[in-house]
């Protein structure tokens, strides 16, 4: 497995129904090399089967959260980086900030290969030139929440 292939895991895991050319698209090769890599896939054992969940907050809360720290491409103008960004699966929050940076970006990614894919796609589609990612370990809330209840 390479990286194309877990980026095609991820465009799969949100929608196995997608066409073969709509994945290629959204990943960058043509359909017939999208089908032929899922097709390996299938025969190597990585992949069992399709399902599409249709309600995600019906799944297991996604297993990162991270903040990401965006500097946009000079070409890049804030409304068409905010309209594209918004378009993203695991997006939760977008911030216009002061500083070194034009963004705040938090989202929620389910493992490391849907981050690198988020992270791959606002480069190619959303005009990002730099990001800089972290991942949160915990939330300080939550700890002190449940320290209170108990």
């Amino acid at each position: 497995m390479d990286g194309l292939d877990s980026e095609i895991l991820g465009v799969l895991r949100k929608d196995a129904r997608i066409s073969y050319r709509d994945l290629g698209v959204r990943v960058g090769l043509s359909a017939n090399a999208a089908a032929d890599r899922v097709r390996r896939m299938v025969r190597d054992g990585v992949i069992r089967g399709f399902t599409t969940i249709v309600d995600p907050t019906a799944g297991p809360r996604p297993g990162l959260v991270v903040f990401i720290d965006i500097t946009l491409r000079l070409d890049t103008t804030n409304e068409e980086f905010e309209q594209a960004v918004l378009k993203l699966p695991g997006i939760t929050e977008v911030v216009h900030v002061t500083g070194a940076h034009d963004y705040l970006v938090r989202a929620t990614a389910a493992d490391a290969a849907e981050l690198d894919m988020l992270l791959r796609t606002l480069k190619r589609e959303a005009g990002v030139a730099q990001s800089s990612t972290r991942i949160a370990l915990r939330d300080a809330r939550a700890s002190a929440a449940g320290a209170s209840t108990g």
